[in-house]
């Protein structure tokens, strides 16, 4: 990448991220619903039609990290190094995750968190979005073990995995709404989460939790 077109990629970065915070602020002051793309375009000083390129659904001005949500773990299981299982690789993605206070986790503060639980659209939105970080592993799983069309496996696993994270961030909004403070939200999610992992190990394929063999 040369210099100049590595001074367009931060300035359209810079574009979007001004993008999404004005809209989210927008958002949780007036409700999604009530917001339209020209008032969000407005406040951030620019043409509608810019917002529409870098979010071209309206939900996304929220989940503007989508793409980080679905491929995390797919990226984590695909990228592990040997010795290391499905499950271990999963189960420290989220570890790092937490440890990162990763927004994608939950970690936007309680006006986000209310935001979206009084919009129909972005739960739902919220909800594809899960189900699409759900597809991709199970892709990943699939491709991995050569399975074939009519073998659900992949997908079972993927479903038990990818709802451990779901189940998580739920509960780490319940905890935040309730009026619980970050380090004891942290602190109850790790637990949590030694929980969930632990319980999950015993029901999947032993292929699942056993090391990566060495290529």
């Amino acid at each position: 990448m040369t210099a100049a077109s590595g001074l367009r990629e931060r300035k359209k970065q810079q574009t979007r991220d001004t993008i999404s915070n004005v809209a989210t602020r927008l958002f949780a002051e007036r409700g999604f619903e009530r917001v339209t793309i020209a008032e969000v375009a407005e406040a951030a000083g620019v043409a509608k039609m810019t917002v529409t390129n870098y979010f071209p659904l309206k939900e996304d001005l929220v989940f503007d990290r989508h793409e980080h949500i679905t491929t995390l773990l797919s990226k984590a299981v695909a990228g592990r190094p040997a010795g290391t299982s499905v499950l271990d690789a999963v189960r420290r993605a989220y570890s790092d995750a937490v440890a990162q206070l990763d927004p994608t986790l939950g970690f936007r503060g309680l006006a986000f968190a209310h935001m979206v639980e009084r919009s129909n659209a972005l739960l739902a939105r919220e909800r594809q979005i899960f189900d699409q970080r759900e597809s991709a592993l199970a892709q990943t799983l699939v491709a991995e073990t050569r399975a074939k069309p009519g073998d659900l496996t992949p997908r079972l696993v993927a479903a038990q995995l990818s709802g451990v994270f779901r189940i998580l961030y739920y509960e780490g909004r319940r905890r935040l709404i309730a009026g619980e403070p970050e380090e004891t939200i942290v602190a109850a999610l790790r637990r949590s989460a030694r929980i969930a992992f632990d319980q999950v190990r015993n029901g999947l394929p032993a292929a699942y939790v056993a090391p990566r063999k060495r290529r």
